[in-house]
């Protein structure tokens, strides 16, 4: 699909890369946050993307009634172009996919793709439990660790499992 790489700086904010343009994110409340105005720039391909953003804001404003994806936006401090920290639009993973869904453009179709057969494979995960075994383990393996450690990662969530299930000892 894309590439997508951390470049390594502050362990606090890094640069994500998709299709060759960076995405400024920070670690806020104990999860990334990204900058919507490059991704909004990066999907909608316009010149200006803030104005961009702008317009989508309210236009999900008037689609959503009470409760409004931007509602769930923070400005948060990210260093901007001209190496000053600015207050920027972000939003986390969940709503920044909602944002996403809601980009007409072309390159929003692999996005919203990808959502889908997320979406879609866990709910079979749901319906059938190994099938998250089998991932986890496919993931794991993709990441280069060593099979006697997955093996004994797998066991280890399987047994915590268990004991939540049957409760404290």
């Amino acid at each position: 699909m894309s590439k997508k790489t951390a470049i390594p700086g502050k362990p606090e904010n890094h640069l994500v890369v998709f299709q060759e343009k960076a995405i400024r994110r920070t670690w806020h409340n104990e999860e990334w946050w990204f900058s919507i105005i490059d991704v909004v720039g990066i999907l909608s391909e316009t010149a200006i993307p803030k104005r961009y953003w702008s317009d989508l804001k309210r236009k999900l404003a008037q689609e959503a009634g009470s409760e409004q994806p931007y509602e769930k936006i923070v400005r948060l401090k990210l260093t901007a172009p001209d190496g000053k920290q600015r207050d920027t639009d972000c939003a986390n993973t969940e709503t920044l996919f909602r944002v996403i869904q809601s980009i007409p453009s072309p390159k929003a179709e692999p996005f919203k793709r990808w959502l889908g057969q997320v979406g879609y494979e866990r709910v079979k995960e749901i319906e059938n439990p190994e099938l998250a075994g089998a991932r986890a383990r496919v993931l794991y393996q993709a990441k280069g660790y060593p099979q006697a450690w997955i093996e004994k990662r797998l066991r280890s969530i399987s047994i915590r499992g268990e004991r939540m299930e049957n409760g404290p000892l």
